[in-house]
C-alpha cells in the first residue's frame, strides 16, 4: 500500500470516528459521512440537496431507480434533489448517473480523462462511485456514479442509498431511516468490483397460504405492483437474479407486465428446476395439451416450449433444462437416460431455431435435483456451455460439488439452497431456522471446489427470512470476504444498519442464538418427546435458554425509538416470542403427559399451560397480521406449525393432546427423582438418586408432589450436615423441586454412600446418595463422571495443522457451542500419518475395559466421488481407526439425521488402564464438522436426551 493510500484510510479511518455513520453486512468502507470538508462532495447541505443528472438515453431502469435515490435523499434528509435535464442547468454541486456507453455524460467524462474507462470497460456488473472536480464550467463538484452495464450502474446508485442509512428492508421490514440534515461524500473511488458469483437470486416458494393470501390481499395477485417491490429488494442487497412465485402462479401470464418490468430492472428471470424453457408447471396445467410426458406427447411439449422462448424474446434469462415429472416428480421409476438426453437435445433446438443466435449465447442451466442427480451420476452429461445447477438435499446440505481435478467447464456450475421447505421428514415454512454459520460453511465450501456461476435459495414466502437472505446475497457477491472469525461481527453490523445502532450487540446476540436454537429442530418436527424432562435439567434449561432470550428482546423493545418497533417485532421479537412459546407448548405437553401416569395434582394444570401457550400462539400472530404496522403484513405468518404427523402440514394447527385427571379428596404424597420417570408412593422399593461427585455432577434433585387435592407437610433428614437441600420442611399443594448438593469441603473423601429421609404426608421415604469426593491434584483433562466423558469439539487440548489445512472453529454452529473443521476445503483426502492434521482431547478415566466414543457431527452428506467423507479416531498410540461419515445415507437414516441436525458415529476402543489418555480425532476428508464428543465406558450409561450430554469437568 503507498504512503499516499495509507495516509488516506487514516484520514478516513479518523473521520468516522464518532460521526453518525453506521456499519454495513457489505459496506465496511463507509463513505457517507455527517462532516463537511473541503475535499468531500455534500449531497445534502445546508439546506441544499445537490441536483441530480442522468442522460435521458440510458437504461430506462436506472432512470427508475435514479428515482429511488431522489426519494431515499428526502427521506433521510427531508430535502428533494433537483433533477435536471442538461448539465448547463447545473449548479454547483451535482450528482451524475450514468453507464458507460449508454450515456454520453459519462462517456464525455470518460473522453475528458476525468473518470477511468479502464475500470468499467469489459467488466461485470461494477461501479465506481467518485467526486469530479469541476467536471464543466460552473460546476464546482461533481459525485459521479458510473456503471459497466445496467445493474452496475443500480447497483451504485442502491449503494449510496445504503450508505446514507436506507436498508434494504425498508419496505419488507418496514425499517426506518434516521434523519440526517448533513450527508457528506468522502474522497477516492468507491467500488464494490466485479461480483464473484455471477448470478445470485432467490426462490420464491411455497408461497401459500401466507404470501399468496398478503399479495392477493394486498396488490389483487402475483403482478407486476407486487414484482416491483420483489425486483427492488433483490437490487438494494446487489442480487440479479430470481425464480418467481410457481405454485399456481404463471409469471408471464398472470400479468405480461412481469416480464417487462423485470427487464427493465436488469433482473435476470429464470425458472425452478422442473419448470423447462422459461415456462410455469401452472401453464401446463392451464394451456397444455395431453399428459406431461415426452415419450407420448413430444409434439405438443415442444409446441408448448417453443411459445415459452418465443415470448422470452431478448429479455435477460436462464434457461431451464431438462424434464421431470408432473408436479415436480421423479419423471420415471428408473433412469431414463437416453429419454433425458433426448429432451435436453430437442430443448436447445428449439432454442436455437427461436433465437436464432448460437446455443452457447443463450445461457441455459440444467439441475441435478432429487433424481435427476442419478441421471448425472450414472453417466448422463449435457453440452459443456450449460451451467450444472448442484443442489442440496432440501435441508442445507449439499449432495453434490464439482471433483477438484474436474475439466473446468465453460458453464460452470451453480447452486440450489434450501432456506424453505416442502417435503419429507417434515416441511419447513413457518419461521427462520437457519444458521448464517452452516451456510457460510457449506457455500464456501461449493465456492472452493468452483461453484462461482449461479448461486440461488429458496426463501419460501420471503418473510420471515430477511436475515438468512441478505446473508446469503452478501456471501455471493464476495465469498472470499466471509470467514469463520467475522461471522459474528455480520449479526452486529446488520443489526446496526436496521436498527440505527440502537442495542447492536445485545440484538446481534438474539439473531445468533434464536436461529441457532431453532436450527436445533424444525418448529415443524418439535413434540413432546423432543427433550427430555427427566434427564440433564434438559428440557428446561432449552426454556430457560429462550426465556434469556425474550427477557432480552422485550427490553431492548421498551427501549427502542417508536419507529423502530415494527421492525424489531418482525426481525427479532416476533420469531424470539412465537419460538419460545411453542417450546413451552410442548414441553408442557410432555410434563401433562408425564405426570398422568405418575397421579401428580399439578398434572391439570399443565394441561391448562397447554391451552394457553397455544391461544398465545394465534394471538402472537394475531398481532402480527392485524396491529403490526397497521396490519400491513395479514397473512404473512398464517403457516400452519404445530400438529403435524406425517410430512405434510396439517390445514389449521392443532393443539397436543392432554389429559386431566380427577384427584381424591385426600392428601397422598409421590416422590420422583432426576433420572428417572419412575415414582414412588410408598417405601418398599429403595430409592437411588444419581451419582454425585466433587467435579462435575454436583447436584441432584428429588420432586416431592402430592395425588390428591388435600395439601400435606413434609421434612427432610440427614445425619450428614454436608448434604444441603434447598428446602427441609413446608407444605405442599401440587409439587415442589428439592435441589440437593453437597458441601465437598466436608464430605468424606473418595467413594461414599449416605441416606435421607423424606418424611411426607407422615410416611416415610428412604433415598440413597451416592457420591465421589476426590482430589484432582494430578488429573489433567476431561473428567469421567458416572461413566460418561462429555467434549465440546472446540475445548480441544491441542491442534495439529498442515502447511495446507487448518483446523477451524466455527463459533455457534451447531446445537449446543460450536463446531471444529478444517479449512481450506479444497484438499483431497489425507492420509492419516503422524505428521497429518488432528486434534488432541486429554481426557481422565477412573475405569477400564471397553468404551465407546460417539462423534457428534453436522449431517454433512457426501459431494464428491468415493463411498464417503472419512476421519480417524483413535487413544494415545492406538492405530488409528478410519470411520466413515456416509456408511449409511439410506433414506431412513437421512430422514434421521436431517431431522435430529445431527450425525452420530461411533467408534469401540479398549483402554487398558485407568488416568491419563489422549484422544486423537484426524482429519481425513474436508467438510466434516464436529460438535460433541461423548464417551462411554462400560460403566456409563447415556441417559436419553437430545442436545448430548452437557460438558464434563475439565481439570486444567
Amino acid at each position: 500500500m503507498s504512503l499516499k493510500c495509507k495516509m488516506f484510510h487514516s484520514i478516513l479511518f479518523f473521520f468516522l470516528i464518532g460521526l453518525s455513520a453506521k456499519s454495513y453486512a457489505i459496506n465496511p468502507e463507509k463513505y457517507v459521512v455527517n462532516q463537511a470538508s473541503a475535499e468531500n462532495f455534500p449531497l445534502a447541505s445546508n439546506g441544499k440537496a445537490a441536483s441530480v443528472l442522468v442522460s435521458k438515453n440510458d437504461f430506462s431502469g436506472v432512470l427508475r431507480v435514479t428515482e429511488h435515490l431522489k426519494k431515499d435523499i428526502f427521506q433521510v434528509s427531508d430535502l428533494h434533489p433537483k433533477q435536471i435535464n442538461a448539465i448547463s442547468e447545473a449548479a454547483d454541486y451535482l450528482v451524475i448517473i450514468g453507464t458507460l456507453g449508454k450515456s454520453d455524460i459519462i462517456d464525455q467524462l470518460v473522453k475528458e480523462g476525468k473518470i477511468d474507462a479502464n475500470q468499467l470497460k469489459g467488466k461485470w456488473e461494477k461501479f465506481i462511485t467518485q467526486i469530479v472536480d469541476n467536471p464543466v464550467k460552473g460546476v464546482k463538484k461533481a459525485l459521479v456514479i458510473a456503471g459497466s452495464d445496467k445493474r452496475g450502474t443500480i447497483y451504485g446508485i442502491y449503494d449510496l442509498s445504503n450508505q446514507i442509512g436506507v436498508s434494504p428492508w425498508y419496505f419488507w421490514a418496514d425499517v426506518p431511516v434516521q434523519k440526517q440534515s448533513e450527508l457528506h461524500v468522502l474522497p477516492g473511488i468507491h467500488t464494490k468490483e466485479e461480483p464473484k458469483v455471477k448470478y445470485r437470486g432467490i426462490f420464491i416458494n411455497d408461497e401459500a397460504p401466507a404470501l399468496s393470501g398478503w399479495a392477493f390481499e394486498k396488490y389483487g395477485g402475483f403482478n407486476a405492483e407486487f414484482y416491483d417491490k420483489v425486483f427492488e429488494l433483490i437490487l438494494r442487497m446487489k442480487g440479479n437474479y430470481l425464480w418467481p412465485s410457481m405454485w399456481g402462479r404463471m409469471f408471464y401470464v398472470n400479468d405480461p407486465q412481469n416480464a417487462v418490468l423485470a427487464d427493465e430492472y436488469g433482473i435476470v428471470m429464470g425458472t425452478s428446476h422442473h419448470e423447462p424453457l422459461t415456462r410455469a408447471h401452472a401453464e401446463w396445467s392451464a394451456l397444455g395439451k395431453g399428459k406431461w410426458d415426452f415419450s407420448t406427447n413430444s409434439e405438443n411439449l415442444i409446441s408448448f416450449w417453443k411459445d415459452g422462448m418465443k415470448r422470452m424474446g431478448n429479455k435477460e434469462s436462464i434457461v431451464t433444462l431438462g424434464m421431470r415429472g408432473d408436479g415436480d416428480e421423479p419423471m420415471t421409476q428408473g433412469t431414463a437416460i437416453d429419454l433425458l438426453e433426448n429432451i435436453v437435445k430437442t430443448q436447445r433446438n428449439i432454442i436455437t431455431e427461436v433465437t436464432k443466435k448460437p446455443i452457447e449465447e443463450t445461457p441455459q442451466m440444467w439441475a441435478l435435483y432429487k433424481e435427476v442427480q442419478d441421471y448425472y451420476d450414472k453417466g448422463m452429461r449435457v453440452p459443456d456451455d450449460i451451467t450444472l445447477l448442484l443442489c442440496d438435499d432440501n435441508w442445507g446440505n449439499i449432495r453434490k460439488l464439482p471433483e477438484l481435478d474436474a475439466k473446468p467447464r465453460k458453464g460452470g456450475y451453480g447452486i440450489y439452497y434450501h432456506y424453505d421447505y416442502v417435503g419429507g421428514p417434515r416441511n419447513y415454512k413457518w419461521i427462520n431456522t437457519n444458521q448464517i454459520e452452516r451456510t457460510w460453511e457449506q457455500m464456501d465450501l461449493a465456492y472452493q471446489h468452483g461453484v462461482d456461476k449461479i448461486w440461488i435459495v429458496n426463501v419460501g414466502d420471503i418473510k420471515p427470512m430477511e436475515f438468512p437472505i441478505e446473508f446469503f446475497l452478501d456471501m455471493a457477491w464476495n465469498p472470499e470476504a466471509f470467514n469463520a472469525n467475522n461471522l459474528e461481527q455480520y449479526y452486529t453490523d446488520w443489526a446496526k444498519e436496521n436498527f440505527g445502532n440502537q442495542n447492536a450487540e445485545d440484538i446481534a446476540q438474539i439473531l445468533k442464538l434464536y436461529t441457532k436454537y431453532n436450527s436445533r429442530r424444525k418448529p415443524e418436527l418439535l413434540n413432546d418427546k423432543t427433550y427430555s424432562i427427566v434427564n440433564y435439567n434438559e428440557a428446561e434449561n432449552v426454556l430457560q435458554d429462550y426465556k434469556n432470550l425474550v427477557d432480552k428482546a422485550n427490553q431492548i423493545n421498551n427501549q427502542l425509538q417508536p419507529e423502530y418497533k415494527d421492525a424489531f417485532y418482525q426481525l427479532v421479537l416476533f420469531p424470539v416470542l412465537a419460538s419460545s412459546n411453542l417450546n413451552e407448548l410442548y414441553v408442557a405437553t410432555a410434563k401433562n403427559q408425564l405426570y398422568v401416569n405418575q397421579g401428580r395434582a399439578s398434572t391439570n394444570e399443565y394441561a391448562k399451560q397447554v391451552k394457553s401457550f397455544f391461544e398465545k400462539d394465534s394471538l402472537l400472530t394475531h398481532y402480527y397480521h392485524t396491529q403490526l404496522a397497521n396490519g400491513k403484513w395479514n397473512h404473512m405468518m398464517a403457516q400452519t406449525h404445530i400438529g403435524y404427523t406425517s410430512w405434510q402440514e396439517p390445514k389449521t394447527n392443532v393443539i397436543p393432546q392432554t389429559k386431566v385427571i380427577e384427584l381424591p379428596n385426600k392428601s397422598e404424597a409421590g416422590i420422583a427423582i432426576e433420572g428417572s420417570e419412575n415414582y414412588w408412593t410408598n417405601n418398599k422399593q429403595e430409592i437411588v438418586l444419581p451419582t454425585l461427585n466433587s467435579f462435575g455432577n454436583t447436584t441432584t434433585y428429588i420432586d416431592l408432589f402430592n395425588r390428591g387435592l388435600k395439601p400435606f407437610d413434609f421434612k427432610i433428614d440427614s445425619k450428614n450436615e454436608w448434604i444441603k437441600f434447598s428446602k427441609v420442611n413446608g407444605t405442599i399443594t401440587e409439587e415442589e423441586r428439592i435441589v440437593i448438593n453437597i458441601d465437598w469441603q466436608k464430605a468424606p473423601k473418595g467413594n461414599f454412600k449416605s441416606k435421607i429421609v423424606v418424611t411426607a404426608n407422615k410416611q416415610k421415604f428412604d433415598i440413597i446418595l451416592n457420591g465421589k469426593n476426590v482430589e484432582l491434584n494430578d488429573v489433567k483433562g476431561f473428567v469421567e463422571s458416572n461413566g460418561i466423558i462429555s467434549i465440546d469439539a472446540q475445548n480441544y487440548s491441542k491442534s495439529i495443522h498442515e502447511n495446507k489445512v487448518q483446523w477451524t472453529t466455527i463459533p455457534n454452529i451447531g446445537k449446543t457451542a460450536s463446531g471444529v473443521t478444517l479449512k481450506p476445503s479444497d484438499f483431497s483426502s489425507i492420509t492419516i500419518s503422524e505428521q497429518s492434521p488432528r486434534l488432541e482431547y486429554e481426557v481422565h478415566f477412573f475405569s477400564k475395559g471397553k468404551v465407546k466414543v460417539n462423534a457428534y457431527f453436522l449431517p454433512t452428506i457426501n459431494f464428491r466421488m468415493g463411498d464417503g467423507l472419512k476421519y480417524g479416531v483413535s487413544f494415545d498410540a492406538e492405530k488409528p481407526q478410519i470411520m466413515n461419515l456416509n456408511a449409511d445415507d439410506s433414506e431412513r437414516k437421512w430422514n434421521k439425521f436431517v431431522a435430529d441436525n445431527i450425525k452420530i458415529i461411533t467408534s469401540s476402543h479398549t483402554i487398558e488402564n485407568a488416568g491419563h489418555h489422549v484422544l486423537k480425532i484426524y482429519g481425513v476428508d474436508p467438510a466434516l464438522v464436529l460438535q460433541k464428543i461423548v464417551i462411554e465406558t462400560e460403566t456409563g450409561q447415556l441417559l436419553e436426551n437430545y442436545l448430548g450430554s452437557p460438558e464434563s469437568f475439565q481439570k486444567k
